[in-house]
C-alpha cells in the first residue's frame, strides 16, 4: 500500500505552519494537519501526497496540547476565518513573531534577524471594521440534516467552506464583528426567506441575493452594501427598504447590481439608497472618509498603533520629502504630514486616490499630493525630478510585494530611510533582501492585527549607512 491512506500512530504535532495549519514530521518528512494545535499526540491519516511534503488529518487524540483552548465560536472548524481559534492567544503571537523570523532566514537569507515582541491586538474578538458575507443556495448541512427524511432549505449567508469555492457556513452569529453586525445578517436572512428571494448560485452564475458587506467605524457610525446578482427591481426596493426601516442607524446604504461571474464590485456602478455617501474614520486627531470602495485597515485599534509606529520609524525632522507607495486612500501619507515638508502617493485604484486628496482637503492638509498610476509606471527617474527626490520611503504594497523595476528605482533613488509594511513575510523577505545590497536593516516590528489567524503585519525599517 502507498502512503495515502495510511495511518500513523501517536504523532506529535510539532508547531503551527502556514493557512493555519500546523506541522509533523513522519520519517523526515514535513506533514501539514488542519485541526490540531502544538503538542497534541494524534494517529495521523495521509490524505494527500506531494513531492515534498505530506498533508494529513487526525483520526484520533491521545493527548491534547496544553496550549489548547476552547473555542468560543460555534461555527469554529467548519468556517475558515478564525483557524486558531482553539490555541492560547499569547502562543498564537510567538508563533507568528517566529513567522517572521523563519521567513527571514530562509527566504532573505538573514542570519539570527532580530524581531521586536509583537504588538498584541488589544480586543481579540470584534475587532474588525468590515465584513463580506455571502448568500448562497448550497449552504452546509450538518450530518442530523443529511440524514433527514425532512426537507431541507439550502438557502444560507456566511462563509465559504474552505476548499469549497460553492458551499457556504450559515452564520448565526459571528465574534468578528460588534453589532448590529449579526443582527443585519440574520434579519435579512429571514425577510429574504420569507419573501422566497433566491440567493446566489454560483456554478450557475443566478439568484437575487449575493453579496452582503458591512463597514463599522469607531466612530459609531454603519454602513452597509447589498449585491444583488440579478436586475428584479420590485425585490430590490424590497430589500432595501426593508433595511433602512428595519435598522434606521444606518448611516449609508448602497446596493449594486453585478452580473460578473466574481463578487469584485470596483468596476461597478453602486447605488446610494439612503443616507451618506461615506461614514467616518478617526485616528488621532485626523478624519477619513470611507466609502464602499475605499480601502482600510479592517483593524483600526490596531491600524492606529502600526500608523505610530511607521512613523517612528520615520524618523522624520519636519524638512524631509517622503513618498507614500501603494498609498491607497491615503492614510499613512496624511498621517505622516504634519511631521515632513511634503508627502507623495501614489496608487492605481482611482476612486482611493479621489478618497486621499479629498481626506486631505478636510483635514486641511496642504503639503500632501497623490497620484493615480501603477507604481511601477508612475516611479520613473523623471518623476523624481519633477517631484523631488525622496529623503523617505514609505511602502505598504499587496501580498506579492513590490515589483523589481520599483525596487530597482528606489535603490537607484537613494532615500535616507525605507519603512517597508507587509501583510506577507515571505515577500517582504523576498523583497529585502535586494534592499538590504545597499540599506541596513535598522528593526523589525510585527503587530497581530488579525487575531485567531496566521496572518498579521509587519515594519521594518532600513537606513542607508553613511
Amino acid at each position: 500500500m502507498g502512503i495515502k491512506n495510511k495511518i500513523f500512530e501517536n504523532v506529535l504535532i510539532e508547531t503551527v505552519a502556514a493557512e493555519g495549519k500546523c506541522i509533523a514530521h513522519i520519517d523526515g518528512k514535513a506533514v501539514f494537519v488542519a485541526g490540531v494545535a502544538p503538542g497534541d499526540e494524534v494517529d495521523l491519516k495521509i490524505i494527500r501526497r506531494k513531492k515534498s511534503f505530506l498533508e494529513g488529518k487526525p483520526v484520533k487524540f491521545h493527548r491534547y496540547s496544553d496550549q489548547r483552548v476552547d473555542a468560543f465560536c460555534e461555527h469554529f472548524g467548519l468556517c475558515g476565518g478564525c483557524k486558531w481559534q482553539h490555541i492560547d492567544y499569547q502562543y498564537q503571537t510567538e508563533a507568528k513573531r517566529q513567522q517572521i523570523i523563519d521567513n527571514f532566514e530562509r527566504i532573505g537569507k538573514f542570519k539570527f534577524p532580530e524581531v521586536n515582541p509583537i504588538i498584541v491586538s488589544k480586543s481579540i474578538t470584534n475587532y474588525r471594521n468590515k465584513l463580506e458575507f455571502t448568500f448562497s443556495n448550497k449552504k452546509w448541512l450538518t450530518y442530523d440534516e443529511v440524514k433527514s427524511d425532512k426537507i431541507i432549505n439550502r438557502n444560507g449567508v456566511g462563509f465559504h467552506i474552505p476548499k469549497q469555492f460553492d458551499k457556504i457556513v450559515d452564520i448565526d452569529k459571528c465574534y468578528l464583528q460588534k453589532d448590529p453586525s449579526n443582527q443585519i445578517r440574520n434579519e435579512l436572512r429571514a425577510f429574504a426567506l420569507k419573501n422566497q428571494f433566491t440567493f446566489y448560485n454560483v456554478s450557475e452564475f443566478n439568484g437575487l441575493l449575493r453579496n452582503l458587506i458591512i463597514r463599522t467605524s469607531s466612530t459609531g457610525q454603519l454602513m452597509v452594501i447589498v449585491q444583488f446578482g440579478e436586475r428584479d427591481d420590485k425585490s430590490i426596493e424590497l430589500t432595501m427598504d426593508f433595511l433602512k426601516q428595519s435598522f434606521p442607524g444606518i448611516n449609508s446604504l448602497y446596493y449594486v447590481i453585478n452580473k460578473k461571474k466574481n463578487e469584485t464590485f470596483h468596476d461597478q456602478e453602486l447605488v446610494l439608497y439612503s443616507g451618506k455617501e461615506f461614514i467616518e474614520e478617526k485616528i488621532d486627531s485626523l478624519t477619513f472618509k470611507i466609502g464602499p470602495k475605499s480601502f482600510f485597515q479592517t483593524n483600526t485599534e490596531q491600524a492606529r498603533n502600526l500608523y505610530i509606529k511607521a512613523k517612528e520609524m520615520a524618523r522624520l525632522t519636519g524638512n524631509e520629502i517622503v513618498y507614500d507607495l501603494y498609498t491607497g486612500t491615503g492614510t499613512i501619507a496624511n498621517y505622516l504630514s504634519d511631521k515632513c515638508k511634503k508627502v507623495i502617493g501614489i496608487e492605481s485604484i482611482k476612486e482611493a486616490i479621489e478618497d486621499a486628496r479629498e481626506n486631505s482637503i478636510n483635514n486641511q492638509i496642504t503639503n500632501a499630493s497623490f497620484f493615480i498610476g501603477d507604481i511601477k509606471d508612475t516611479l520613473t527617474h523623471d518623476f523624481l525630478n519633477k517631484n523631488g527626490v525622496p529623503d523617505v520611503i514609505v511602502s505598504d504594497p499587496p501580498r506579492a510585494g513590490m515589483h523589481r523595476e520599483v525596487l530597482d528605482t528606489i535603490m537607484t533613488a537613494g532615500p535616507k530611510r525605507i519603512v517597508y509594511i507587509s501583510c506577507n513575510p515571505s515577500t517582504q523577505a523576498r523583497d529585502l533582501a535586494l534592499l538590504t545590497e545597499k540599506y541596513r536593516i535598522e528593526e523589525i516590528q510585527p503587530f497581530d492585527m488579525f487575531p485567531h489567524t496566521h496572518h498579521l503585519e509587519n515594519i521594518v525599517s532600513l537606513i542607508l549607512p553613511d
